[in-house]
């Protein structure tokens, strides 16, 4: 039985694909990253093939072997700092680095890229939930003026690392106490 990889262009019978050792590692590399991501890391894995040839299957092992351990943790390690980063966001990414692929220089040489792809999608839904939070606190008042503190969703923190406080949760904390200070010494705001 003839097989063509998708990621390589490779075609090859299963017998010999079996037999080759860098066959046998890719093969089992993509199945410790089965489901619908495998077939988006498939996708992504072509865009390292170069023109006019094929992807070597100990290429194919390597890049990735390369991912598996963020995959599987749900997490990236991007300019010092981790980030939550389950299955579903690394497909989303894939599929967005795929869709602007003619805006791409191939073969790609690292993930890199796909990386940057997945900070900016985090960073894109910590701003959204950012906003949400604050439209709510701007809707209602809780009882004494002071509004709690919110939690902040990823990026992970590191050991020691704290995680800035958005402007507009200073400005909201210096409003409040001024108007608590008002209060205290008997001027209406």
């Amino acid at each position: 039985m003839k097989l063509v990889c998708p990621a390589c262009g490779s075609v090859n019978s299963l017998d010999s694909l079996i037999g080759h050792d860098g066959a046998r590692a890719a093969m089992a590399e993509l199945a410790a990253l089965s489901g619908p991501l495998a077939g988006a890391l498939l996708r992504y894995i072509a865009l390292f093939r170069p023109a006019q040839r094929q992807l070597s299957f100990d290429r194919v092992a390597s890049l990735l072997n390369e991912l598996r351990p963020m995959v599987i943790d749900a997490r990236i390690s991007r300019n010092g700092r981790l980030y939550a980063a389950p299955r579903e966001v690394w497909i989303d990414a894939i599929d967005t680095l795929i869709a602007g692929r003619d805006r791409l220089t191939l073969p790609l040489k690292s993930h890199g890229y796909l990386l940057e792809i997945i900070v900016g999608q985090i960073h894109k839904a910590e701003a959204a939930a950012e906003s949400k939070r604050e439209a709510g606190r701007a809707g209602h008042t809780p009882v004494g003026g002071v509004a709690p503190p919110s939690p902040h969703p990823s990026p992970l923190k590191g050991e020691g690392e704290k995680a800035p406080e958005p402007r507009a949760s200073r400005e909201t904390i210096a409003k409040t106490l001024a108007e608590a200070k008002n209060l205290v010494k008997g001027n209406a705001p």
